[in-house]
């Protein structure tokens, strides 16, 4: 028997399954408000928020009372079949009156990829067609249909065989939107290229995607995983373009720091679960009370506090300090889902370390390897934005050219 008194660090190595070759190895004691701190008591600011989950912060309070009075009452039961529970028919009621009034009904799951999972078994079935379209780098999870709709070959090819019927499109093209046709069951986008290192969409563009959607008959899936809850500046960013999609899916922000994903869509689409077959999408833990029950209190933070008016504000500062740095190509920002782009790819190789040294944990974009990404929580305040500003521009210096 192995008597050697092992650390956290040595059992994160020896046991936990990693998925780069080169972790950060950051190993964080606790969190609170927009800050990490390690065993050692080092003080970290947090630029990412766990891939724009924490957006109310962490540690707050007004969560952490609601997990703790939903423990206090039960926690799992069984999600779907007969059982009513509070937090989820709560929350639910809550979500849907933000959105348009078609997004009337919600299908809780345990994260984004089997929201978009289950978004799009809900397109073929509705539509009684097979062919979905997506677009080039876009990302929307890991399994195997989620998986088959990403928008990067590097990524897929391992796995395939994929989903047979896909086809990707380019973001932002006008004339590729003719591709769309009477033969597609669905296409999905994000309302902002998020992994694909922030790209906005054009005037004028997703107001088109949507009209094609109608004219042709195709549900049009919108992927506001990371965009929604305040990220860009509206609660959910498809309400600045002023479309409103068929199903809406939402996970990360969405629980409030709890594991959570769910798809919004019409009670008339969502009726199609019941028969043929019956049970059409099932999950054990999805909308879990204890996931629902900080999904509820996150979102009355949200519209009770002024975090989303500042939205703005803070990322101004973000850009405009950082702008005029010699080895900083773009800054391109969407609220406070902002990419920093370097002008040499070696450069953003270098920088996650360098910023680490300075105090702040930031990170790459999947299919944008020339930038790092700024996306903290929102509570973040204006002295946090500028102090994390000027712990960049240090970073910055350090790289080697």
């Amino acid at each position: 028997m192995d008597n050697k008194p092992y650390t956290i660090r040595d059992l994160f190595f020896k046991h936990v399954a990693l998925t780069s070759p080169s972790p950060l190895g950051l190993e964080i004691h606790r969190a609170e408000g927009v800050f990490l701190f390690t065993p050692q008591g080092q003080k970290i600011i947090d630029l990412v928020s766990g891939v724009c989950v924490s957006n109310t912060g962490h540690g707050n309070k007004a969560i952490l009372d609601a997990v703790k009075n939903q423990i206090d009452k039960h926690m799992h039961l069984m999600v779907y079949g007969e059982v009513i529970q509070a937090p989820q028919s709560e929350h639910a009621a809550l979500l849907t009156s933000l959105l348009d009034p078609s997004l009337d009904s919600v299908y809780y799951v345990n994260s984004g990829s089997e929201a978009n999972e289950a978004a799009l078994k809900l397109a073929k079935r509705v539509t009684g067609r097979s062919e979905m379209i997506s677009f080039y780098n876009s990302y929307h999870g890991s399994t195997h249909g989620a998986l088959s709709v990403m928008g990067n070959e590097e990524f897929k090819n391992s796995f395939r065989p994929l989903l047979p019927g896909v086809r990707h499109i380019c973001f932002n093209s006008f004339e590729q939107l003719g591709l769309i046709t009477e033969k597609t069951a669905c296409v999905i986008a994000e309302p902002v290229m998020a992994e694909g290192g922030v790209f906005a969409p054009i005037g004028g563009y997703l107001s088109a995607l949507r009209e094609r959607c109608y004219q042709t008959g195709t549900l049009l899936i919108l992927d506001e995983i990371q965009t929604a809850f305040g990220r860009t500046g509206q609660m959910f960013a498809h309400q600045k373009y002023g479309i409103v999609p068929d199903i809406l899916t939402l996970a990360k922000a969405l629980g409030g720091g709890m594991p959570l994903g769910a798809l919004v869509a019409s009670s008339e689409l969502m009726e199609n679960w019941k028969s043929d077959p019956v049970l059409g999408h099932i999950t054990t833990f999805g909308g879990h009370p204890v996931s629902c029950a900080a999904a509820l209190a996150s979102l009355k933070l949200l519209l009770n506090e002024s975090w989303l008016g500042e939205v703005y504000e803070k990322s101004a500062i973000f850009a405009n300090t950082l702008k005029a740095h010699p080895l900083v190509k773009e800054i391109r920002a969407e609220g406070l889902l902002i990419a920093v782009d370097l002008k040499n790819e070696d450069y953003a190789q270098q920088i996650l370390p360098l910023l680490l040294e300075e105090g702040v944990l930031s990170d790459w974009f999947l299919f944008y390897p020339g930038a790092f990404r700024i996306a903290p929580p929102l509570p973040i305040t204006v002295n946090e934005v500028k102090m994390a500003s000027e712990a960049i521009l240090r970073a910055l210096d350090r790289i080697k050219l």
